[in-house]
């Protein structure tokens, strides 16, 4: 018998959250004697041409390097230039080239699960997990992920945030401003429904030999399965706030596709753990093994994106306001419910069974990796063949395996 009784989850009951904040230990205004809290690394995974002059000089006020790992626009040359060109930068340039050969490749990146994501492609999940193992390897014990869009973040905030890493697998912030949420989520703000933010991988400290630290799975929402076991258990500090910069969500009508599986799965799970508080975590998760529960949450889903669609109608047929933006809406509502109708209660069930597989795999890969490596075994262990280490005191770089010399004053191309 399950933990649910008779090994049925609580179907009826289920309903779509428009806030999870009760599943977090808000430390914000918590008074908290800050030390030197031993940061190692900020982790920047980018994707623009060059990540942000504030994040470069965030790395020189912590006084700690600055690593980026690149793809699509973002060029390790023009990025090393640029750390280079600042005082008191130090930073490690990573190249991560498409199809990154990846010795170990999660069960969730299979081909079903990115037909039912409608063929999303995004190597974030990619990045982040080479961040964690480059961590390990080198011996990092705290670092700090931060996304090239994200602004308003001080040194105080990373000291407070990292000081919750002594005790804890991971800390985070939230985005209010511009809102950090789906496609299908923005739309019912514009709507007029209330909706929440939650925390974050754009802001995400993480104690990397901490036993609980988990794997970020390539679906959208990879981070709520990244941080789902504290989630579960409502121990996730959220340290503050900070900016987003601001997008258009409904310019292209095929992100709220690409959004949707994840979107449908990582709030169906977040739902569990609202319902069941104080309940052990695999014990919520074997709610997740039923279609049952699934075939709820998907048509829990459906109705809330008609809901959507009824309310932004009627706002438009009352005046002209915002008229093309809840037009464009509409149309990402559409497409949102299209690929749900792709979306069965098994193919949930399969993914929620492979992530947990891929946990127990990615626990071992971490035990097997090498720690205090240097920098150019490392990148051998990761297969990355080209990166630049530059700036203040960096006597030399490695690109595509040659020695380069790398100063302050001198170009990336040496």
């Amino acid at each position: 018998m399950g933990a649910w009784g008779d090994g049925e989850p609580p179907v009826s009951r289920f309903k779509h959250q428009q806030s999870h904040a009760s599943l977090l230990r808000d430390v914000s205004r918590s008074s908290v004697r800050l030390t030197r809290s031993g940061l190692d690394a900020i982790v920047v995974p980018a994707a623009r041409t060059s990540p942000p002059q504030h994040l470069i000089a965030l790395s020189v006020a912590m006084s700690v390097p600055l690593v980026v790992l690149c793809s699509r626009r973002a060029r390790v040359e023009q990025v090393a230039d640029r750390v280079s060109a600042t005082f008191g930068a130090r930073g490690l340039i990573i190249d991560v080239p498409d199809g990154y050969p990846q010795s170990w490749t999660p069960l969730t990146s299979g081909q079903a699960f990115n037909a039912v994501s409608a063929g999303r492609s995004s190597d974030l999940s990619v990045k982040r997990n080479i961040g964690l193992r480059l961590a390990r390897m080198r011996g990092w014990k705290k670092i700090l992920f931060v996304d090239d869009d994200i602004s308003q973040l001080s040194p105080r905030h990373i000291e407070r945030l990292t000081v919750q890493l002594d005790r804890n697998p991971v800390a985070s912030m939230a985005s209010r401003e511009f809102p950090d949420n789906s496609v299908v989520c923005h739309a019912r703000r514009l709507a007029g429904f209330k909706q929440d933010v939650f925390v974050s991988g754009a802001v995400l400290g993480i104690s990397t030999y901490h036993p609980a630290v988990s794997f970020f799975p390539d679906v959208y929402n990879e981070d709520w399965f990244f941080f789902a076991r504290p989630a579960a258990t409502r121990s996730l500090p959220k340290i503050g706030e900070v900016r987003q910069d601001e997008y258009k969500p409904f310019a292209d009508p095929l992100r709220a596709r690409h959004e949707e599986f994840g979107d449908l799965v990582a709030e169906g799970m977040y739902g569990l753990f609202e319902s069941r508080p104080g309940w052990d975590f695999e014990d919520q998760l074997h709610a997740a093994e039923s279609p049952r529960f699934w075939q709820r949450v998907i048509d829990n889903r459906r109705s809330f994106i008609h809901e959507t669609e009824r309310r932004l109608s009627n706002a438009m047929n009352r005046g002209p306001a915002n008229s093309w933006t809840m037009t464009e809406a509409l149309k990402s509502l559409s497409h949102a419910e299209d690929q749900l109708n792709a979306i069965s209660s098994e193919v949930c069930v399969e993914f929620i069974a492979s992530w947990r597989e891929d946990d127990a795999r990615w626990r071992a890969v971490l035990r097997s990796d090498y720690s205090g490596l240097n920098e150019r075994d490392a990148f051998d262990e990761l297969e990355l063949k080209t990166w630049i280490s530059c700036g203040y005191g960096a006597e030399k770089a490695v690109r595509r395996r040659r020695h380069i010399s790398i100063r302050p004053e001198l170009s990336a191309s040496g």
